[in-house]
């Protein structure tokens, strides 16, 4: 649209394109950068949560009453501390230049031993459910709890603890595949 009649020298219009042309490619520089926040944030967030996590089984494991009735997630906190890799995988990609392109996706056999655990998780629950009908094994429970400076939450909380977890991950991944470019 032209305000008046006068003609526009050329290379006005040339100068005019190489401005959108930068705008453009610096507005394409700014998605890529927020996008790769985005992507660490999500890994971070997703290291924090392992952690916890972490920390959690390690809680359960080291406390020498506990191991009798949750001698299964011993066996999960072990395949974290020894066997499993993805927390490791996660660390990695934060690099610069990414340690181990793919590692992520590398570490689904870890993953495996969760199937175990669910599927047993039922048949613990109505274990604990019997002893803590009895109140020596509850008030026995909440001394370990205690002893341990666990967080405040019933044994049972502790045995879900794996089943939600491994529920989180796919949504966790899913997430960071959202920020994640096709390249990578």
């Amino acid at each position: 649209l032209r305000v008046n009649q006068e003609e526009v020298p050329e290379n006005c219009s040339n100068i005019q394109d190489e401005e959108q042309d930068s705008d453009i490619s610096k507005h394409r520089q700014k998605i890529a950068e927020n996008r790769d926040q985005m992507r660490t944030n999500v890994i971070q967030e997703i290291m924090k949560t392992e952690r916890v996590y972490i920390k959690h089984l390690k809680d359960i494991c080291e406390n020498e009453s506990l191991r009798l009735v949750v001698a299964r997630i011993m066996k999960l906190e072990y395949t974290h501390k020894t066997c499993f890799t993805f927390k490791k995988c996660l660390q990695s990609t934060l690099q610069e230049p990414p340690f181990l392109v793919g590692a992520v996706g590398n570490a689904q056999e870890g993953f495996a031993i969760y199937s175990e655990y669910c599927n047993n998780h039922p048949s613990a629950c109505i274990e604990l459910s019997k002893l803590m009908k009895q109140g020596k094994y509850r008030h026995f429970f909440e001394a370990c709890r205690l002893l341990q400076q666990m967080i405040d939450i019933a044994i049972d909380g502790f045995l879900l603890t794996p089943v939600q977890k491994i529920c989180k991950y796919p949504l966790q991944l899913a997430e960071l595949l959202k920020y994640t470019t096709q390249e990578h």
